[in-house]
C-alpha cells in the first residue's frame, strides 16, 4: 500500500527502463492518496511522476515479490 498526500505525490507502475530512467513509459499515475498494488512475482518497480521527485530526489522503489 502506498499512502501519500495527493497532489504532491503519485505512485506510477513501470518496467526497468522506466525506473532506471525515471520514466512513466505512457502509464497513468494513481493519485488517490491511498493505493494498494497487488505484486507480481519478481521485480515490481514504481516512481513518482510529479517533475523533478524522481530523477532529483530520487522518489522510487523496487520491490522484489517471491
Amino acid at each position: 500500500m502506498f499512502r501519500y498526500l495527493p497532489p504532491f505525490h503519485n505512485v506510477v507502475v513501470v518496467d526497468l527502463t522506466g525506473y532506471r530512467s525515471c520514466s512513466t513509459g505512457g502509464s497513468r499515475p494513481l493519485t488517490s492518496g491511498n493505493d494498494t498494488i497487488t505484486l507480481k512475482k519478481g521485480v515490481n518497480y514504481f516512481i513518482c511522476s510529479v517533475p523533478g521527485h524522481c530523477s532529483l530526489a530520487r522518489m522510487k522503489l523496487a520491490v522484489t515479490a517471491t
